[in-house]
């Protein structure tokens, strides 16, 4: 079981200032370099970010592991280490960024967000939370365990009670952590 999640922090100097890519075109280039890394290690992207934090440009690499919680365990340690070795060393070669950065790889955790009908349906049964824009019989805020999902809603479980949440109104959703 995973408890926590696993960060690899380097910190790394690049100019590519002479390329001239805009931040999100960076990060694509930075995503569809990890997609290839991390699936030669049996992993997959949940999300890159390429932002300016307080202290600095920070590029984070989330990494998953396909059927984590039904046939496999999550991501490993491990796995965030080689994927980091692997994508820092590409990234050398690529030169794709144009600021210094910290580079972080991690899992999503045990609280790990939800964001798509197949990741409500991967971890059916499990506890989740969700805030929506636009109420669900009175409530913006439920705490349940996902019972159900089709393309369209996701059944929650409410202590006794059933609530239909559609996904067109779901803002945030979460797993909650549980012992």
């Amino acid at each position: 079981m995973e408890w926590a999640r696993a960060h690899f922090l380097c910190f790394w100097g690049i100019d590519s200032r002479a390329m001239g890519l805009s931040r999100d075109d960076q990060r694509q280039r930075v995503h569809a370099m990890a997609k290839r890394v991390a699936g030669t290690h049996g992993v997959e992207v949940f999300d890159v970010q390429w932002r300016q934090e307080p202290n600095g440009w920070v590029l984070r690499v989330t990494l998953d592991r396909p059927n984590a919680g039904q046939d496999a365990d999550g991501v490993s340690v491990d796995d965030c280490q080689k994927v980091s070795q692997d994508l820092s060393a590409v990234l050398d070669v690529e030169n794709t960024l144009d600021h210094t950065y910290t580079f972080e790889v991690s899992s999503p955790g045990l609280d790990r967000p939800l964001r798509s009908p197949a990741e409500y349906r991967r971890f059916a049964g499990r506890l989740a939370q969700i805030v929506v824009s636009k109420a669900v019989d009175g409530q913006s805020f439920l705490k349940g365990r996902i019972r159900d999902v089709t393309d369209e809603v996701v059944l929650l479980e409410v202590g006794s009670r059933l609530y239909r949440v559609p996904f067109g109104v779901i803002t945030r959703g979460r797993l909650e952590v549980e012992f």
